[in-house]
């Protein structure tokens, strides 16, 4: 068999350039596969050139960067740069699912802002997102990504990937709201014990689930009342609640505009992630550290009555 007969076809590249592969980020999901790290290897993975692999990569990074200097054109932005908690050399954590993973994602473009804004801080970015991960799944790798890195600050972004409702069971979410609770009380004990810093809460931005159906990649749903049940529980939490109301991707009125989305309604596009970075340097620059409030799980997941 010849080795083209390995390479995408065109459409199959359209579809890795507009939509797959910067959620592909195979070496944070297989640390330790031999040759993970290798971009020849992951070249042929997805059934590309290397030179066309890295060329996309290299794409997905300048518009990170592209849209942090866009984003800095405005004064009230610069603004909060300056009121930010942060300290010289500290190590930023982002702990999340796809919407973090992403290569030209929001994570990636606070990067890009602050270093260009504050070039003399010596920051420490670690995106510690992987590509459709639950508040479980984080949870088994918080010891590789999270805690080995000895963070100053983690910003937890989870919960999407949580209110799956799996067609095959579409009469419960993947995860329980209880659960979940329980997930995210674990990840902010053991970031208590790393940082006297607070956590920084993300809350997860709304879907457009009439996008998400019209895919067929997805054999779940995802529904904004099951997100917002999350965003209630993240209230409670201690620390720096980023976008309580889940508002952030409505430019106009108060819903999600399609615009701040790709094609599948869930993962924000560049003008999406903007918003999300936004929202995440006012909030640190204007708002104080949440004391919590509830030290009970959600009712209606805490009684097997």
């Amino acid at each position: 068999m010849s080795n083209s007969e390995h390479k995408a076809t065109a459409d199959e590249k359209e579809v890795l350039e507009k939509y797959l592969l910067q959620f592909l980020n195979l070496e944070k999901r297989f640390p330790l596969l031999p040759g993970i790290e290798n971009n020849q290897a992951l070249a042929n993975l997805v059934g590309l050139e290397v030179d066309e692999f890295q060329k996309l990569r290299d794409t997905y990074r300048n518009n990170a960067r592209k849209a942090a200097e866009e984003l800095l054109e405005d004064q009230e932005v610069t603004g909060w740069i300056d009121q930010l908690p942060f300290e010289n050399d500290d190590t930023i954590v982002a702990f999340g699912d796809s919407i973090t993973d992403d290569l030209q994602g929001w994570f990636t473009i606070l990067e890009h802002t602050l270093n260009i804004t504050v070039p003399e801080a010596n920051f420490t970015f670690v995106n510690s997102g992987v590509s459709y991960d639950t508040s479980s799944e984080a949870l088994q790798r918080l010891n590789r990504d999270v805690i080995d890195h000895d963070p100053d600050w983690v910003i937890v972004a989870l919960g999407t990937f949580d209110m799956q409702r799996l067609h095959v069971a579409p009469d419960r979410t993947l995860v329980s709201l209880a659960d979940f609770w329980e997930n995210t009380n674990a990840i902010e004990q053991n970031v208590k014990e790393l940082t006297d810093n607070p956590v920084i809460w993300l809350t997860p931005p709304p879907v457009i689930t009439e996008m998400m159906q019209k895919m067929r990649l997805f054999h779940y749903d995802i529904f904004e009342d099951d997100l917002a049940n999350v965003r209630e529980v993240l209230t409670s939490k201690v620390g720096y609640i980023v976008d309580p109301l889940g508002q952030r991707m409505a430019d106009e009125g108060d819903e999600p505009d399609a615009w701040n989305y790709l094609s599948d309604g869930v993962h924000p596009s560049i003008s999406g992630h903007v918003n999300t970075v936004r929202a995440l340097l006012k909030n640190l620059a204007e708002s104080e550290p949440h004391e919590g409030a509830s030290l009970e799980p959600p009712q209606e997941e805490a009684s097997d009555e």
